[in-house]
């Protein structure tokens, strides 16, 4: 007897193929072509049956700025033409770029990395999926998973960071936020997995340039992420802009068909990025759009964004023979029973009444609220001088970023509004105690003249978000110019310094790290912000973020990232301790690491099996040292010693978030299994080896109480 999950596949695959087969050949093309624009031309388009979706993001560039609001009824405007005059009459697909909430603006998602919670990752992707689909957007182009290992390169904000496991993890929990158990549900969204890969490595940081990735290190650490969404069920996948190892993957079928639908067994549909289909021609592997046209498809790319080179060359290309038809049906039979799935066909209007009570609501704004306090980085805090207390009664805030609204949304929020956000001066007044002196000011020379005479100083610095996203690259990852000046001649005054940076990456702020009494790495914390920093610098929240991604010293540091291969040499070994003459070798900061305003320690580390064959527990507890209550996020890092080839010094493999009471104890257990020792050996191919592991459990990738286990197979 067929289940209802399978009597439902069976009954959308009956619709698709009846479907498909009453299509005309422009139609079919038709379904293929995404638009951008909505003139008189791309209405008529629209009922012609030419136009399978539309972007509806009409006037932001790259993330830039904000748009004007999509409505449930222009998206039911647009939608009544392709359903009522088209002959067909298939719904259109809305998608938007809806990356880290809608109106409520969440933290950035390598921010939202920061808290290492999936589960309020998850929210934070059901909220964005809620309010934009009361808007009449069905699709979204998140979440991106591209790994990043350099931070100068802009969209390092958009992903969660550095490291597969963790990614692998977020990945999931921002599908299943986005598309819930149902994509019929009205309040869900159509997800779609970007970039699709290795665009995070691009060379110099510099956005759109080439990679260059062994195959192991493509299957090792750039590929999980996406895998992770495919088995999340993520219903499409972005193609990326640029080339690896001289394919542009928008013509790269290789990865596009042989791994992601033969090997890995996705269903969705492929989308080009921005123009990337015709964009092969730049890349001079077509010489015009028809030869563009034909690559894409054949790889597998089954909707061309915006470029128009589907929608003006495929028609020809099949009537040559350069296509075959069958191509062409399989790429339309996918975006089809996407919009099946999605249930277009049943419902392709919105309720324009959802839009008035579905976004900023209290609970949506609390979440936003909470994620931001739990993304935030403790990195320093000598003397315990945070949480601010009663030892300090004057205090000055200053800084270029003291009064910040808007600065606090980040990259790529075309639906976050200015004055949806509280000030910072706002924030704080409505957190610090009431007979407490503050002062606000932006302007350096005011700034530096007021600071002279306060008991502590919190210094508002960095990024604001036009600094980093598409095309966002910096060559110098120190902060913009003048603020490091500021910072020294306010540590010159000898009166404690608090700094809170707001960032889109990880700062080379090796000095400001040092003057600093304190450190709170804000990243771009999204419309509550204000508030969730307030409420931590007085101590009514505990910070628990972790680094998702390493801070360098300096900016030639990087590409610097934590599961690196040992050389035969290794840095800091007794006679090769260093890597520059001019440097330390190490980090700044360690990924995994930061602190809390209580204490942890870690003991008792156990392994259930010493010698390895199947599943292996690993324990340890973890113990609240300190006054306050905090949560801890411990980590598991392993190690394989010998292997046929060399393997990365550690591999995060496993985390926990634990809240612990002051004097609390917890046994946090990690399960490993042999699958989880899987790497690309010398073939090519995926194994597992028996041998020695080191294995690590502690609070981040430097430090931990330390054991050893030997697998046998």
């Amino acid at each position: 007897m067929l289940s209802n999950a399978m009597m439902r596949q069976e009954e959308v695959e009956t619709r698709v193929n009846e479907l498909l087969g009453r299509m005309t050949l422009e139609e079919k093309v038709g379904q293929t072509n995404q638009l951008n624009a909505f003139t008189e031309k791309e209405k008529d388009a629209v009922r012609r049956g030419a136009v399978g979706s539309i972007l509806n993001a009409m006037s932001a560039f790259t993330g830039v700025g904000s748009s004007p609001s999509t409505s449930a009824e222009l998206c039911n405007a647009i939608q009544q033409i392709a359903i009522k005059e088209s002959r067909l009459g298939i719904p259109l697909l809305f998608g938007r770029d809806v990356i880290h909430g809608f109106r409520t603006v969440f933290p950035i998602p390598l921010a939202q990395a920061a808290s290492w919670n999936p589960e309020m990752v998850e929210m934070a992707a059901a909220v964005a999926a809620s309010e934009a689909a009361a808007h009449g957007i069905k699709w979204t182009f998140a979440p991106m998973l591209d790994i990043a290992r350099d931070p100068r390169w802009g969209r390092v904000a958009e992903g969660f960071g550095e490291d597969p496991y963790l990614a692998s993890a977020l990945a999931q929990a921002a599908v299943r936020g986005f598309q819930g158990s149902d994509l019929k549900l009205s309040h869900k969204v159509i997800a779609c997995a970007k970039h699709y890969v290795g665009y995070g490595a691009a060379m110099g940081g510099r956005d759109y340039d080439s990679a260059e990735i062994s195959n192991r290190t493509l299957r090792e650490v750039y590929l999980p992420p996406f895998h992770a969404a495919v088995k999340a069920g993520v219903g499409t996948i972005m193609a990326a802009f640029h080339d690896l190892n001289g394919v542009p993957l928008s013509a790269h079928r290789q990865l596009l068909t042989d791994i992601l639908r033969n090997e890995w067994g996705f269903k969705g549909f492929v989308v080009s990025d921005w123009s990337s289909v015709s964009e092969l021609v730049h890349h001079g592997i077509a010489a015009n759009n028809y030869e563009a046209a034909a690559l894409a498809l054949f790889a597998g790319v089954d909707m061309d964004m915006v470029s128009g080179a589907y929608d003006e060359n495929l028609a020809q290309l099949v009537q040559s023979g350069h296509l075959s038809m069958e191509t062409l049906d399989e790429a339309v039979r996918r975006i089809l029973r996407l919009k099946f799935l999605a249930g277009l066909f049943e419902k392709p209007y919105v309720d324009p009444n959802r839009a008035k009570t579905m976004v900023l609501t209290p609970e949506n704004r609390n979440a936003a609220k909470l994620l931001a306090q739990q993304s935030l980085v403790l990195l320093k805090n000598d003397s315990n001088l945070l949480p601010i207390d009663r030892r300090f009664k004057r205090i000055a805030f200053v800084g270029p970023m003291v009064n910040s609204r808007e600065e606090l949304f980040g990259t790529w929020t075309p639906d976050g509004r200015e004055e949806d956000v509280l000030p910072l001066p706002e924030a704080i007044k409505a957190a610090a105690p009431k007979d407490f002196e503050l002062y606000f000011l932006d302007a350096a020379d005011e700034a530096f003249h007021l600071a002279r005479y306060a008991d502590l100083i919190v210094a508002f610095v960095g990024e604001h978000p036009i600094r980093s996203g598409e095309n966002a690259n910096v060559a110098d990852l120190r902060l913009p110019p003048g603020q490091r000046q500021f910072i020294a001649a306010l540590a010159e005054l000898g009166i404690p310094l608090v700094l809170v940076v707001f960032a889109g990456r990880p700062l080379a702020i090796t000095q400001e790290a040092r003057l600093a009494d304190a450190l709170l790495y804000a990243w771009h914390p999204g419309s509550e912000g204000g508030i969730a920093i307030a409420e931590v610098l007085f101590g009514a929240a505990n910070p628990s973020g972790k680094l998702p991604i390493t801070m360098p010293r300096a900016t030639g540091q990087v590409p610097i990232f934590y599961n690196h291969r040992n050389s035969g040499r290794p840095a800091g070994s007794q006679h090769f301790p260093y890597r520059y003459v001019d440097l330390p070798h190490g980090p700044l900061y360690s990924f995994g690491y930061g602190l809390s305003y209580t204490q942890f320690r870690y003991e008792n580390l156990e392994i259930s099996a010493p010698r390895m064959s199947g599943p292996n527990e690993i324990r340890a507890t973890v113990t609240n040292t300190g006054t306050r209550p905090g949560v801890e996020v411990a980590q598991l890092y392993i190690r394989d010693l010998v292997a046929s080839v060399a393997r990365p010094v550690k591999e995060l493999k496993g985390f926990q978030r634990i809240a612990l009471k002051p004097g609390e104890s917890a046994q946090v257990s990690f399960q490993l299994n042999p699958a989880d020792l899987t790497f690309i050996g010398l073939d090519d191919l995926p194994r597992i080896e028996p041998g020695e592991y080191a294995v690590w459990v502690g609070p981040n990738s430097a430090e931990g109480l330390q054991g050893s286990f030997t697998l046998e197979i």
